[in-house]
């Protein structure tokens, strides 16, 4: 009888990671999810889904997670899907030097550590799957972003990086963009906005104002938003395909996103993703 694959699963209070984990779990995996705070750890465990406290911005509970999980799966993870992060809205003169270090701190460093610790476990099996949930804005700029963007732009280099000196040693490493998605990440990004920004006192105050009214639900509704279920679908692609991509992109406007990007000359297309909204 084969062995039980294992898969640690960030961010897995609500949208994206706790569809994941718990799709993953129903594929035949065993999964260990991880949540910031405890009050979001018996649901996940109401499932069947063993679940851990991990905060990226806290290196000891990244260093607990793994000592755990490693003891826990007899030293063995088959694979890792970073995916807890958060959106820090506003224009980059806005953005503070604090606010911008604590962006890259979740989306990150933390990251960073995460996958370092577990890649020998990986490397003693000579196999293992990294799966980033990067975004769309990891490869395309987008106004009042510019925390976020510069955090997946960054994502994007290291993982390519890593997934090139990776070759031959069994470990691949893919990354996942999408686009709109259904989850509580607008509502976090609104609460980010208003503890880090002053909006009234910005030149930017008019376009604060309607991307506010947006994210609280009064503005355009965005008609090309999927589910988390459009996750899942590359990303089961990435844990089991022989050959898996480096890159998925998810959602219509991401993929138009890139193809613009890869077709139109540079002045043309900023200016184009200038006015996008």
């Amino acid at each position: 009888m084969a062995e039980q694959r294992t898969i640690v699963v960030t961010g897995c209070s609500s949208g994206i990671g706790a569809y994941c984990a718990r799709a993953l779990k129903t594929d035949g995996w065993r999964v260990f999810a991880t949540v910031r705070k405890a009050v979001d750890l018996s649901a996940l465990e109401a499932d069947g889904i063993e679940a851990f406290l991990m905060d990226y911005a806290r290196a000891e509970t990244i260093t607990e997670l793994v000592g755990a999980v490693l003891q826990r799966s007899r030293g063995r993870v088959d694979a890792l899907f970073n995916n807890g992060a958060y959106g820090q809205p506003g224009a980059v003169e806005d953005l503070s030097t604090a606010a911008l270090r604590a962006q890259f701190e979740a989306n990150f460093f933390g990251w960073h550590e995460l996958t370092r610790q577990l890649i020998p476990s990986m490397r003693r099996h000579g196999q293992g799957r990294i799966v980033q949930c990067s975004s769309i804005l990891g490869l395309v700029p987008y106004r009042y972003r510019g925390a976020y963007t510069a955090s997946k732009f960054a994502l994007e280099g290291l993982s390519i990086t890593l997934r090139m000196e990776l070759q031959g040693s069994g470990i691949h490493v893919s990354l996942i963009e999408p686009g709109p998605i259904a989850t509580r990440f607008t509502a976090n990004a609104l609460a980010k906005i208003k503890e880090n920004i002053d909006v009234e006192n910005s030149p930017h105050a008019a376009d604060y104002i309607r991307q506010l009214a947006r994210l609280e639900g009064s503005g355009p509704v965005n008609r090309h938003k999927l589910g988390p279920e459009a996750v899942y679908s590359v990303l089961r692609h990435a844990l089991t395909a022989k050959n898996p991509k480096p890159h998925y992109p998810v959602t219509t406007p991401a993929k138009q996103g890139m193809l613009l990007k890869r077709l139109l000359p540079a002045d043309l297309f900023y200016n184009l993703m200038r006015w996008t909204d």
